[in-house]
């Protein structure tokens, strides 16, 4: 139940075109539905603006295709993470619409006429290499409302690939900045624009990297003040904290958007396709 469904669904109630009764069980499955080894958070939409996201890795596929036909029947979202072939497959049994990013592991099934596109998120990575996680940063944040610009490998081993974008930097309202090895980029990024920068250090590295435990080290311990510093792989958790700095504006003056965004066009390396 999003903001916007519930405003429709009030008015209706008030100029009398939906009897109390209907409101009523439209309503009865908040504040969350009850599928026994899954329940599933209906009011998270209206206190945080997003519906719920599924994490799909350690599920079994039911157990996911179950969570997103509950979703589904009572909104217009469905944003699955970790998801591998299996997870995609079974909500594919009930959303023919489903469309799988393999790279970033990612779900989405949006069935909203109109895909809102607000303010400016800027994802930044290192190297390809960590494409992946970036992918996963700027595909959940459109869904979630951002309008979002790539700044793909763009690391310090080759500093003017990152200075040719300073306009796009500057234009950010937030900057989420991926990057594994020493996890440098983001630092460079704080230093560089007003924006608040998300950084997210990646398992991208040799040996002593960690698994990216230096990277995340590095951005904890980093000289650059205006920038905070999720989990390792984390794009999902950067684009949640990315959305909700970004969509301040709109809520101020009132016109936030819904529950989120559509996927948008399916460019550069996310371009969705069905696993074979």
């Amino acid at each position: 139940m999003d903001p916007e469904r519930l405003r429709r669904l009030l008015a209706e109630v008030a100029a009398g075109s939906t009897p109390v009764e209907d409101a009523l069980a439209d309503l009865s499955s908040l504040p969350f539905a009850d599928l026994g080894d899954v329940k599933i958070d209906h009011h998270r939409a209206l206190r945080c603006g997003f519906a719920e996201v599924v994490f799909c890795e350690g599920k079994e596929p039911s157990q996911v295709r179950d969570a997103g036909r509950e979703l589904l029947e009572r909104g217009d979202v469905f944003l699955g993470t970790r998801a591998d072939a299996a997870h995609y497959q079974a909500i594919a049994q009930i959303a023919s619409d489903a469309r799988y990013f393999e790279q970033p592991r990612l779900i989405v099934v949006d069935r909203r006429e109109e895909r809102p596109s607000a303010g400016h998120v800027v994802v930044a990575s290192g190297g390809t290499a960590d494409t992946p996680v970036a992918e996963e940063a700027a595909i959940s944040a459109e869904v979630m409302g951002s309008r979002v610009s790539r700044l793909y490998d763009v690391g310090i081993a080759g500093l003017h690939r990152l200075l040719a974008h300073q306009e796009v930097l500057r234009d950010a309202r937030v900057v989420i900045a991926v990057a594994g090895m020493e996890g440098a980029l983001p630092s460079l990024v704080t230093g560089m624009i007003p924006a608040p920068v998300i950084a997210v250090p990646t398992s991208v590295g040799y040996g002593a990297s960690f698994s990216g435990a230096a990277a995340l080290l590095a951005m904890l311990s980093s000289c650059a003040s205006g920038m905070a510093v999720v989990n390792i792989d984390n794009g999902f958790g950067a684009a949640a904290m990315a959305t909700r700095i970004n969509l301040i504006p709109e809520r101020e003056a009132g016109s936030a958007p819904g529950p989120g965004a559509g996927a948008g066009a399916e460019r550069e390396a996310g371009r969705g396709s069905a696993p074979t």
